[in-house]
């Protein structure tokens, strides 16, 4: 039988992410600094209500997570009518993309998240790249980039170079993109692990109905094994997101563990306390060893510039216990660039001393 199926499907190739499963490697007995998580880990009242909750697993979840949303309407001061959860924020991700951008236009700079170019390509859309290590000192250029009945993506802050743009800014480009009957698509996954500023534009979202945000307790809270994450939008899209979404896609564990999780304020504080002081130092730490160069960034992560091959470096740490992201695969960067989770001090003292052994 032959099996036919639409082009985008055919050309489409998945995006490789860090992790210890990634790649087709199982690195289980490895420190894990390729992936962006909270360096606070999971909040402890989290895992013990987990330990409680096993009985449940014989029923059906709420397929509306409407415990979840409620609990999200206070966290975010919106009505649940603007909230939709998702399995991950990957999967309200490419549910945007399928059901708004259908042969858009779109517009997204670069290097950023693979998967908005990977979830669009699938919405079989055209695309303007725009290259900048920075976008907050070329902004007016990328707004003038912005296309007409499409939509911009823009990371804030941006993986994997850690950099942010103000609230201003980020108005500007929804003000500009609203004019042209464009979406604009804000990924606030790591916002919340800023200790400096809150320059999130969540609030914006009843002001305006071209906007979407993606917000993720996976980086906030350390439950990424878990899959949770959370859309807002104008009633008008989520609405429809509701609609199309898959039954029973966030199981009830991760419902449960979400709404622990936002009511854990202290949590996000000591993140923050762990991100300020240990960015501080691995920078420091990292700028004295000869072939790294460390960029600027405002969050949980930090991106590296590297004289040696990135994959030669994977390799070399691996043999200390230890996993970075190799950066080669990021559109916009080459195979001279590695990124770093902030971890505990304990763990990000072992990455050095790792570092300074295979310089």
């Amino acid at each position: 039988m032959k099996i036919r199926t639409k082009s985008s499907i055919v050309k489409y190739h998945p995006v490789s992410h860090g992790g210890k499963f990634s790649g087709g490697n199982r690195q289980i007995n490895v420190l894990d600094f390729s992936s962006n998580t909270s360096p606070a880990g999971m909040p402890s009242s989290v895992k013990s209500a987990m330990k409680k909750k096993i009985d449940e697993m014989e029923y059906y979840p709420d397929a509306d997570s409407l415990t979840l949303v409620s609990s999200l309407k206070k966290y975010t001061g919106l009505p649940d009518s603007h909230i939709v959860v998702g399995n991950g924020a990957i999967e309200i991700l490419y549910n945007f993309c399928t059901t708004f951008l259908s042969k858009k236009r779109v517009l997204i700079p670069t290097p950023t998240f693979s998967e908005y170019e990977s979830a669009s390509k699938l919405a079989d859309c055209k695309f303007t790249f725009f290259k900048t290590m920075n976008l907050s000192e070329n902004i007016d250029s990328f707004i003038s980039k912005i296309p007409a009945n499409g939509c911009v993506f823009v990371c804030n802050p941006n993986n994997p170079t850690g950099t942010i743009l103000s609230k201003k800014q980020i108005t500007k480009i929804i003000s500009v993109a609203k004019s042209k009957s464009s979406f604009v698509f804000v990924d606030e996954c790591f916002i919340e692990l800023v200790p400096e500023s809150n320059q999130s534009i969540l609030n914006l979202v009843k002001k305006y109905d071209n906007l979407f945000v993606l917000r993720s307790l996976t980086k906030s809270y350390g439950l990424a094994g878990i899959r949770i994450g959370y859309g807002i939008g104008s009633k008008k899209i989520i609405e429809i997101l509701k609609k199309i979404k898959i039954p029973w896609s966030v199981n009830a564990l991760a419902q449960q563990a979400g709404m622990l999780a936002i009511k854990n304020k202290s949590h996000l504080t000591k993140s923050k306390s762990i991100i300020k002081k240990e960015s501080n130092f691995l920078k420091k730490k990292i700028a004295q060893i000869p072939g790294f160069e460390c960029h600027d960034s405002s969050t949980n992560f930090i991106l590296i510039k590297t004289k040696q091959d990135s994959t030669k470096i994977q390799k070399k740490l691996l043999k200390h216990k230890i996993l970075i992201r190799d950066c080669k695969n990021f559109r916009g960067l080459n195979n001279h660039y590695i990124r770093i989770a902030i971890k505990s001090h304990k763990d990000n003292l072992k990455l050095v001393n790792a570092m300074e052994a295979i310089a």
